[in-house]
This record gives structure tokens, C-alpha cells and sequence, in this order.
């Protein structure tokens, strides 16, 4: 039985960010671990720890091709059996073609299709109900992509409710913190006056700058990290996780961290209501309305500090939290999702 062949198609950057990266990225591992061939397409620009990932597991990045006729043509050159897209900036009429080149295509989505005519959707997203046909649909959490680091790292149950006088806080806000994010976080993390020894991750020299600023109050810290692959690590040993309501939220969940996020981009909005209606995280607004100035970023930023310092002081809703994310993200959406693919594959016609 032939290798199966199977292509990533995704783009990382600076001011794009790394979420559909590290989504695909996940699927790639799945796929490798089964023997399979992986390549991805893509652009990773001034992003080093991302093309870090890829290197690391042998998988060999390729320019990203940008039309439909370069995505066909790419895909038949490296004679791929599977290609899944992950790009809010494609033609959608690009899953059809790949389609009718013979490739089994999978369009990682988030609550809207974009018109694409791919074999099979996947929105991992909570309680999503994007409108896709049903046969041809994986919805939901269950299939949540999530990389071997997490998956080793995911406790065997929730966090116990511990009493800390001075929490471990972590802050990151993706691979690049697309939207300087951790600066107004810090802020308004520190101006609890509670005491916290905070982690924040720096994905780019103008957040370094600007957190370099950031003074600390009485019993508080600030420690300033790059990019690490130590991150599931890190969630682990944090009392609180302070995040970006983005892919990142399903590693949050599966880990089982007490987390408060922040909506940063228009797309997040959907997700993140859900997320917070459901107490799966506590949720501290929109990042545009905590960095307004004037008196509605002020009330912003003291409804967020409020809700922090609840949470700070809490080791029980820190707890309840923590059961709950836990509970809902399992660590094997990967799993679900290639299975699907190879099915589909099987059932397609000769």
C-alpha cells in the first residue's frame, strides 16, 4: 500500500498570527505518526519559532501558492492524496478545484464555509453551528486540534482547588501577539494590587519594548519570556492563564487551566461568548474597549480587574474552572478528525 500523501495548506506572521499553523500542524503529527508523508504550503515569514516546529519534525515547508491554478497544479506535482486548507485568504472556489484534480480536501473552518466545496468541514469551535452538509461536517470541540505537547501534557484530572498567597500567573496572547495585547494585560493584571508572580510571553520586540515600561506594585513580579515550546508546561504550572479567546483556547481547556481570556479580533467574538456563557473561562471583553482611553476604557479595564482579582483570590473558582475546560476538551480531536479523513478517502470513488 502506497505512502499517504498529505499537503498543509496555511500561512503564519508576524500580523497574521500562528493559530492556523499550529492547528494544521497538529493534523500533520497525527498524519505522521500513521505513516503517512506531510508537506506544508505556506508562508512563515519572521515567524522563527514556527518554521522551528516544522523543521523539527521533518516536515518540509513549500512557498504557498496563492491562486487556484497554483494550488492544482501544486497539488498534482507532489502527487498529493489529501490536502487541508486552513486560510481565511484563499479563493474559496479552491477546495472545488482541488476536488475535481481527484484530491480529498478538508477545509478547517470557523463558523462559516467561506462557499467552499470541500469532501469535509472542520469547525472546532464550541458549540458551533455553521451551516454545512451534516455528512460532510466535524463540528465541535471533540475534534479540536491539539499537538503532541499538549496531548502528553494534559493532566489526569482537574486542578485542585490550592490555596497560593502568591499566584503563578502566565499571559500570552499566541505565537506573536499579533495585536500588542500583553502590554494592556499586564497592566491591567498588575493594577489588581494583588500579589502574583506574572509570566508573559513576547512575541515581537515592539511588546518587549512596550512590557519593558510596565512597573510592578508591592509582592508582584514581571517576567518577560520569548516564544517557547515549553508552553504547555508553563499553563501547567500557572495558577491563572491569562489568553487570547483564539485556537489556543481548546490547549487551555484540554490542559485543564483557570483561564480568563480576551477577545483580541472580530473573529474570535462568536467563540469566545460561547466559551464565557458556558464557564469554561472566565472572560475579561474585548481587547479594543480595555486599551480605549477615556472613561470607557477605564470602566473596561476595572470590570476586567475585577474579575481577575476574583479569581486571584479564589483557589475554589479557580478550581471550578478548571473541571469544567477540562472536562469539555479530551485530546483526541486529531485522532477523530484524520480517522474521518481516511474514511472519506476509502469511500471515494475509485
Amino acid at each position: 500500500m502506497s505512502t499517504l500523501r498529505v499537503g498543509l495548506r496555511c500561512d503564519a506572521g508576524p500580523r497574521r498570527g500562528v493559530g492556523h499553523l499550529v492547528r494544521s500542524l497538529a493534523l500533520g503529527e497525527e498524519f505522521l505518526a500513521r505513516g503517512s508523508r506531510v508537506d506544508m504550503f505556506g508562508a512563515v515569514e519572521g515567524v522563527g519559532w514556527a518554521a522551528a516546529q516544522l523543521a523539527a519534525r521533518g516536515i518540509p515547508l513549500h512557498p504557498g501558492p496563492r491562486t487556484i491554478a497554483e494550488l492544482v497544479e501544486t497539488a498534482r506535482r507532489h502527487q498529493l492524496d489529501v490536502m487541508v486548507v486552513d486560510s481565511y485568504e484563499l479563493e474559496p472556489a479552491a477546495a472545488g478545484a482541488l476536488r475535481a484534480a481527484g484530491v480529498l480536501t478538508l477545509a478547517v473552518v470557523d463558523g462559516d464555509t467561506r462557499g467552499q466545496d470541500a469532501d469535509l468541514y472542520l469547525d472546532q469551535n464550541f458549540g458551533t453551528d455553521i451551516a454545512a452538509p451534516a455528512q460532510r461536517l466535524l463540528a465541535g470541540v471533540r475534534y479540536a486540534l491539539l499537538r503532541d505537547s499538549v496531548v502528553a501534557a494534559r493532566p489526569p484530572a482537574p486542578r485542585p482547588a490550592t490555596p497560593v498567597g502568591r499566584p503563578r500567573v502566565l499571559a500570552f496572547f499566541g505565537g506573536t501577539d499579533a495585536v500588542g495585547a500583553a502590554p494592556v494585560l499586564a497592566r491591567v493584571l498588575l493594577s489588581t494590587g494583588h500579589p502574583m508572580d506574572l509570566t508573559v510571553v513576547v512575541g515581537r520586540p515592539e511588546v518587549e519594548a512596550e512590557l519593558a515600561a510596565v512597573t510592578t506594585g508591592r509582592g508582584q513580579s514581571l517576567r518577560r519570556v520569548p516564544p517557547t515550546d515549553e508552553l504547555p508546561a508553563l499553563i501547567g504550572a500557572a495558577d491563572l492563564v491569562v489568553s487570547a479567546a483564539g485556537t489556543s483556547t481548546w490547549e487551555l481547556c484540554c490542559l485543564g487551566a483557570a483561564a480568563a481570556l480576551v477577545c483580541v479580533v472580530d473573529n474570535q467574538r462568536e467563540s469566545y461568548r460561547r466559551v464565557v456563557e458556558h464557564r469554561l473561562v472566565a472572560g475579561l471583553g474585548e481587547l479594543p474597549e480595555l486599551a480605549a482611553r477615556g472613561v470607557a476604557g477605564r470602566a473596561a479595564r476595572a470590570a476586567a480587574a475585577q474579575t481577575l482579582t476574583a479569581l486571584l483570590a479564589s483557589p475554589a473558582c479557580r478550581a471550578t474552572l478548571s473541571a469544567r475546560a477540562w472536562s469539555m476538551v479530551d485530546g483526541l480531536g486529531r485522532r477523530r478528525v484524520a480517522d474521518a479523513v481516511l474514511e472519506a478517502r476509502a469511500a471515494a470513488p475509485a
